[in-house]
């Protein structure tokens, strides 16, 4: 097989060229009803980047999807897909490895995020920024 004949099979199986057409952008498909009522909601469907880690393992952030799905990731770290819940105006919970972590809602705006979380006996303060795209992980310290 020539080398014209290998890259049109291979751009054949990965689909470049299908008749499949999708949108654009995120932006061209539709929300249903449901969703444009929840998006009022700042926390939702935003990257939010903790500004206050550990500079050693930077980058980790918070997804709060509408669907209750919360994606946490960062620049060190696989992600993870945990369920949520917005138990109050100013109260949340996600279970991680089995164990249920209770925030509050300290601050939330469209560009500032700042939980409280309750772990046990220890309070911790988590603040975050909303991310801008293009976002780049900052270099690790070795």
């Amino acid at each position: 097989m020539d080398t014209k004949a290998a890259i049109l099979a291979l751009m054949s199986l990965w689909g470049v060229g299908s008749c499949l057409t999708l949108p654009a952008s995120a932006e061209d498909v539709p929300e249903s009803a449901g969703e444009a009522e929840e998006t009022d909601n700042p926390l939702l469907n935003k990257v939010w980047v903790r500004i206050d880690a550990d500079p050693a393992l930077p980058g980790p952030m918070q997804i709060f999807l509408a669907d209750g799905t919360l994606v946490s990731d960062s620049c060190w770290e696989t992600y993870r897909l945990s369920k949520w819940q917005q138990v109050s105006d100013m109260e949340i919970s996600w279970d991680e490895d089995g164990t249920t972590i209770n925030a509050d809602i300290a601050t939330l705006t469209h560009d500032e995020l700042v939980l409280t979380l309750k772990l046990g006996e220890d309070v911790q303060e988590q603040h975050y920024i909303s991310a801008q795209a293009p976002y780049v992980c900052p270099d690790m310290e070795r």
